[in-house]
């Protein structure tokens, strides 16, 4: 399925704590609403039973220890992500922050914390009739069944919290799908740009507003700017390009209404993201082999796991579709194989000249890779082959370690 902006908004603020944390204390004012319209639901002998005095000590209680369990969370997963930036790379860091299970067992514990206070609150000025109690306490004890699912989620969770492994699984879960959007519409639904092809003189350039990186290109809002004018556009960079203000995002051909709306079509961030970009988890799992490689760290191992991760992500990646475009207005730079393979393996292979194991396994890896439906990825692969034996035979100083590479291709 496509990503299309509001989809983009709807999982950033999925994504977001803040948003998830919010719950709880709307749950408390909505039972101020709701509350009497369910009484009539409870029986008769249950709204005489319960009263405020058995509620707000519960609540008393659960403000107090949800306060306390949510520091301590805090402070567990900010320890466990700066490590994982520390041991494998800073944007592997930005994947942490978007860990579902975390945000989901912190959100539980503050929304439990924003509920109780809330509720204490409401019961305090009245809002709440004394004989709504049964109800507050039905929601309430939703809320500390809540509370026990998260603790046994957060008690497992941490067992793998901010190690290495966990971060390397995260990378590569993260880069599958934008790669799979990639093969499943080819220049993000647009027109394919041939390689190569020239810019018209009479283009326009439509110039970036700021600097940072392209976050998104909302192609459906495009599309319906130009078709109001009959005007077409080529777009200059693809979400994962840096741009400095005032370079050219796109060049126009043809006139439209409103430029500037040309230019909200494209989102620009201060960081990189993944949603868009199918090589950003690439890069990352590559950052996170030369990070292993470096004679501080000196673990071999790690880069070669991520080097079959490498190899897995693009052994999945069967050809871009031949689909018609959705949006023939716009000339989109495709995405190409060998970019793709020089994310993943010339950095490495640069760092790891000198381990021979680390290049033996990168080659291998690129062998296996030359059976790939993409037709574009063995001249690519066989492009990077002689890449690492150049780098081989530059540092290796064992003749057999050079002898057993360049018999591997």
């Amino acid at each position: 399925m496509m990503l299309t902006k509001p989809l983009l908004l709807l999982r950033r603020v999925a994504r977001n704590l803040v948003a998830r944390v919010l719950f709880g204390a709307v749950l408390a004012l909505a039972m101020a609403a709701f509350a009497p319209k369910i009484l009539p639901l409870v029986p008769d002998n249950w709204q005489g039973r319960i009263k405020p005095d058995a509620v707000i000590p519960i609540l008393n209680v659960l403000a107090s220890t949800m306060l306390t369990v949510t520091t301590f969370s805090l402070s567990v997963m900010v320890s466990a992500f700066q490590a994982a930036a520390s041991q494998a790379t800073p944007r592997a860091y930005r994947l942490q922050l978007a860990d579902t299970t975390t945000h989901t067992v912190l959100a539980v514990f503050t929304g439990a914390f924003l509920y109780s206070l809330t509720a204490l609150v409401m019961y305090r000025a009245g809002f709440y009739a004394p004989e709504t109690s049964v109800v507050i306490l039905g929601v309430t004890i939703l809320v500390i069944a809540a509370i026990v699912v998260a603790i046994l989620r957060w008690i497992d969770h941490l067992s793998t919290l901010g190690s290495l492994d966990d971060t390397l699984s995260k990378v590569e879960q993260n880069a599958r799908e934008p790669l799979a959007r990639a093969m499943a519409n080819p220049a993000l639904g647009g027109l394919p740009l041939p390689e190569g092809a020239r810019i018209p003189a009479s283009a326009v350039a439509v110039p970036a507003p700021r600097g940072g990186y392209v976050q998104f290109v909302d192609m459906s809002k495009l599309d319906d700017l130009l078709g109001a004018s009959g005007a077409s556009l080529t777009l200059a960079v693809t979400p994962g390009v840096h741009v400095l203000k005032g370079r050219p995002l796109a060049w126009l051909l043809g006139k439209v209404d409103d430029p500037d709306a040309l230019c909200a079509c494209f989102t620009l961030g201060e960081t990189r993201t993944n949603e868009e970009d199918a090589r950003f988890g690439i890069v990352v799992l590559a950052e996170i082999a030369q990070r292993a490689l470096s004679p501080g760290i000196n673990d071999p191992g790690t880069a070669i796991d991520a080097i079959h991760r490498i190899t897995r992500l693009l052994s999945e990646c069967e050809g871009l579709r031949d689909v018609p475009p959705e949006f023939p207005r716009i000339e989109v730079p495709r995405l190409s194989a060998a970019d793709l393979v020089e994310d993943g393996f010339a950095a490495i292979i640069r760092a790891g000249a000198e381990h021979p194991q680390v290049v033996g396994i990168a080659v291998d890896g690129l062998k296996q890779l030359e059976s790939s439906g993409w037709a574009e990825m063995a001249p690519a692969v066989k492009a990077a082959q002689g890449y690492a034996l150049r780098h081989a035979r530059q540092h290796l100083v064992v003749s057999e370690d050079r002898d057993d590479l360049a018999g591997r291709l």
